[in-house]
């Protein structure tokens, strides 16, 4: 089972890394705290604080064609914010 599905890079969570020493990342939807903090430091070397976990509700979505409006559903999705020590820092572009 992929724990982290991919990591969550924005201006806000860039700004939140720099300041706080927090990143974010897409998880599966069945991973716990623990299996995600064992994973971030298994990943990336890191000795990690504290992981917050939150659920995001899909979105609505509509498109029209010619004979009829479609709707569908965005899939929910779960994230991970993990704050590290003190000192321990994620480069995601050092591999780039």
């Amino acid at each position: 089972m992929d724990i982290i599905v991919k990591p969550i890079i924005t201006e806000k969570r860039t700004l939140k890394a720099e300041k706080l020493n927090e990143y974010g990342f897409v998880v599966n939807s069945n991973a716990n705290k623990i299996d995600i903090k064992a994973e971030v430091e298994k990943m990336y070397g890191v000795t990690v604080e504290r992981v917050n976990t939150l659920i995001t509700l899909g979105k609505m979505r509509s498109r029209s064609t010619r004979t009829k409006v479609s709707y569908g559903k965005i899939s929910n999705s779960k994230k991970a914010i993990v704050k590290l020590k003190k000192g321990d820092t994620i480069d995601f572009f050092a591999s780039i």
